[in-house]
């Protein structure tokens, strides 16, 4: 049975009762809302020894870290190099993103080398082999897709964005709504190809029951992806997303009938006076499922910078109450990521998400905090880099001059705090 079946029967699995322990919660809170669809544990049967990692609602809001290959740059040892950056930074998760060379030996190689649940996309690979196999991706075969998504089900992947939403009438919407960027989603380009040039409806919602089939056997948590997710401020909360969203919202409730777990990805770029309306619709029109957003980025013009405009509408959407966020590394819409990239993108990612589980009142997360601030009012600089989100960088920072003061070298000899301490006789606190 998958989770969310033995959640219904109000059992507790290993699983769940883990998630309940990283998080500090009842375990029985986790089961509820796992039974209900608002949590999910991406944990396929065949992933041995996989971290289970809850995502929803009352827990921390976790991170992903996509990784993988692209045509013009395949190597699979720099991929192995980028998850190990992902894991040292402490992300919860990783997605294997790759369309370049060997597909299924990089997804295997990934999934021997970690035990943090793995997603994928899996008409990525489909298309690619159907370019070899077929001549192109709109050549694909139906059952060629299906076959790609039983291999990687059999493989280990913990969960898959599925692009169910685009369809026919999805399309049209699209063609009305004169776009500035039309669409940017890699998986939502392939399947349109395919529509468009087969006259069709999109394949993995037409045959919804068939990928339904495949996820409950080996509890893979469908991740239903947002093909049309806006790429620049311009195209946010256009017709065309919310008519994918629509289905979407359908498609979640089919899903959880079914015993499957399912979560929803969104946008994207968005200006970031809609993020929390955003966030607050897909919680209504697909009845509190996990949100898995990208970002959202709320500028256009910071290439090189993505990270940080990604962290400011993650942190809005967390906030707001966005489960899950995906990283953006500096590199984003210029290049393929290094490992380097990989580590500042997964760091901003972080710390977005523990501001908004800050103001959601995540257990612990406020408790972090006044332990950093305890350390500053302390000048217990040991116990600075320890807490901050990324101590080898507060360490390396901390080291860069030397100082006078019992402060840093900012203030050298005038630390405000030193000072005021004197006088007022508060020389330490505890927590």
């Amino acid at each position: 049975m998958t989770q969310l079946e033995l959640a219904r029967k109000g059992n507790v699995s290993a699983a769940m009762k883990a998630v309940a322990d990283k998080e500090g919660l009842d375990p029985e809170f986790v089961s509820q809302g796992v039974a209900e669809g608002l949590i999910v544990i991406p944990a396929n049967i065949n992933h041995r020894g996989v971290e289970p990692c809850g995502i929803g609602k009352g827990l921390r809001t976790k991170v992903n870290a996509n990784i993988g290959t692209s045509s013009d740059y395949a190597d699979v040892n720099v991929e192995l190099e980028k998850l190990r950056a992902a894991v040292d930074a402490q992300t919860d998760t990783v997605m294997d993103l790759s369309t370049g060379g060997d597909i299924t030996a990089i997804r295997r190689a990934i999934l021997a080398a970690t035990s943090l649940p793995l997603g994928t996309v899996p008409i990525y690979q489909a298309g690619i082999e159907a370019i070899n196999r077929y001549g192109s991706i709109v050549a694909m075969p139906v059952d060629h897709l299906f076959a790609a998504i039983q291999e990687q089900a059999e493989d280990g992947v913990d969960f898959m964005t599925v692009h169910c939403g685009i369809t026919l009438k999805a399309i049209d919407r699209l063609r009305k709504a004169k776009r500035v960027t039309d669409v940017v989603s890699r998986g939502g380009a392939f399947t349109i190809g395919w529509m468009l040039h087969n006259g069709k409806e999109n394949p993995l919602y037409e045959h919804f029951d068939r990928l339904l089939e495949i996820a409950r056997k080996y509890d893979i948590t469908l991740s239903l992806g947002d093909g049309l997710r806006p790429g620049s401020l311009a195209d946010a909360s256009d017709r065309a997303q919310i008519e994918e969203l629509l289905t979407i919202g359908e498609l979640v409730e089919h899903s959880r009938a079914a015993g499957v777990q399912v979560m929803v990805e969104g946008p994207g770029h968005m200006p970031l006076d809609q993020i929390a309306a955003n966030v607050q619709m897909e919680k209504l029109v697909c009845k509190g499922a996990p949100f898995y957003v990208l970002g959202p980025l709320v500028t256009d013009v910071a290439a090189g910078y993505d990270h940080i405009t990604a962290a400011i509408g993650g942190t809005v959407a967390a906030a707001a109450g966005a489960d899950y966020l995906c990283y953006v590394t500096p590199s984003e819409h210029l290049s393929l990521p290094d490992p380097d990239d990989v580590r500042e993108g997964v760091i901003g990612a972080r710390i977005a998400a523990h501001a908004g589980d800050i103001i959601k009142g995540v257990k612990g997360a406020m408790d972090w905090d006044r332990k950093m601030s305890v350390a500053r009012k302390n000048l217990n600089w040991e116990e600075q880099v320890k807490l901050s989100i990324d101590p080898p960088r507060a360490r390396k920072a901390r080291g860069q001059h030397g100082t006078t003061g019992a402060g840093c070298s900012m203030c050298g000899q005038y630390c405000a705090m030193d000072l005021v301490a004197k006088y007022l006789g508060t020389t330490s606190v505890r927590c």
